[in-house]
């Protein structure tokens, strides 16, 4: 006779739970339920991912994890799966994009985070039931302070659900079960197997996350796209950054840091260079100037040289990104352009 288990948040500990399943003797024909949260801080998101996405009786849940890559809002944890993912990362997009939010067996019902206590379950808010921070902060309005859902649930069906990190182990309290466990961090991973709300559990050893943000950190900063990033918000990522101590890391964002000054000081030469081309079209061109600049790719430029209208900030406000001061420097022909180093 086949049987459900329910998965605890996982976050990339894929070792931990395939010898919890082989240990308790989870069948091809059992049915295996996520919580959601089965990618990010771990060490194997992406052998998760192939697991769930391969296996025919399982099930995952759409959790705040995995609705942050799904919405494009990615935090450092979503950044490092993107990184590891590389060319499968879309594939796996569309993947989460067809995660329900709950679900129900004869036994229980199943969800990522929250739910409303008076509200039925198909009317529930996905970004309650997922746990976004917009869901926390409705429940806030709901509930009173320091009070959590499940104190005010009184259904006759069971709840299961993750995403808080509840403890080494499940959290049973009024007919609802919590079972994030902290596997990522060094905690324990919790199944609960149904019928019977057998509880099983397996120590994770190492502190998964702790681990995956220092070795990460250099590919997830090389993989952005500084060139294409607002300046101001380059400044922002060097200051964000700032407390890291780790010798790469440092060495990485003082080369930022240069690459940014070279670009600021390349835009001044611009300016001039702007100036010195504006004189030359007009005493070149005189009457023809105007249908002479027109034909330039960076003629709104000589144009205000030519009306006195070319300030410094106003150029800088223009050239808001590294590529964009890169580009115009090319079309003008300057000798040094600044270029990013890479990672050392």
């Amino acid at each position: 006779m086949s049987k459900t288990y329910i998965i605890g948040d996982l976050h990339g500990c894929f070792d931990e739970f395939i010898e919890l399943s082989n240990r308790i003797g989870i069948t091809e024909n059992d049915l295996v339920i996520s919580l959601g949260d089965i990618v990010d801080r771990g060490n194997k998101s992406y052998e998760l991912y192939e697991y769930f996405k391969n296996r025919k009786n399982a099930v995952v849940l759409m959790g705040n994890h995995e609705r942050k890559h799904l919405r494009g809002v990615l935090s450092y944890s979503q950044e490092i799966v993107k990184v590891q993912f590389a060319d499968k990362y879309d594939d796996f997009i569309k993947w989460v994009d067809t995660l329900p939010y709950y679900y129900e067996t004869n036994e229980a019902i199943i969800i990522h985070a929250f739910f409303e206590h008076d509200i039925k379950l198909q009317n529930q808010k996905n970004e309650v039931l997922s746990g976004t921070t917009s869901g926390s902060r409705y429940l806030e309005k709901k509930y009173e302070e320091d009070t959590y859902w499940e104190e005010y649930y009184s259904g006759s069906k069971p709840i299961i659900y993750g995403h808080h990190v509840v403890g080494n182990k499940p959290k049973i309290k009024n007919n609802t079960y919590g079972i994030d466990t902290g596997a990522c961090h060094g905690g324990y991973l919790t199944i609960i197997e149904l019928p019977e709300f057998k509880i099983h559990q397996i120590k994770v050893e190492r502190d998964y996350w702790k681990e995956q943000q220092s070795k990460w950190q250099i590919p997830v900063l090389e993989s952005k796209d500084w060139e294409n990033m607002k300046i101001e918000q380059v400044h922002k990522q060097i200051q964000k950054l700032s407390y890291k101590k780790e010798t790469e890391i440092v060495r990485f964002l003082e080369d930022l840091k240069n690459w940014i000054k070279e670009l600021s000081n390349t835009v001044l030469v611009i300016k001039d260079r702007l100036e010195s081309i504006t004189i030359e079209l007009k005493e070149r061109y005189q009457e023809e100037f105007n249908k002479e600049v027109s034909k330039l790719s960076y003629s709104g430029f000589i144009y205000k040289v030519n009306s006195n209208r070319l300030h410094l900030k106003d150029l800088e406000k223009s050239l808001d990104t590294p590529q964009k001061v890169i580009d115009l420097a090319l079309n003008l022909n300057l000798d040094e352009i600044p270029k990013r180093k890479a990672s050392r």
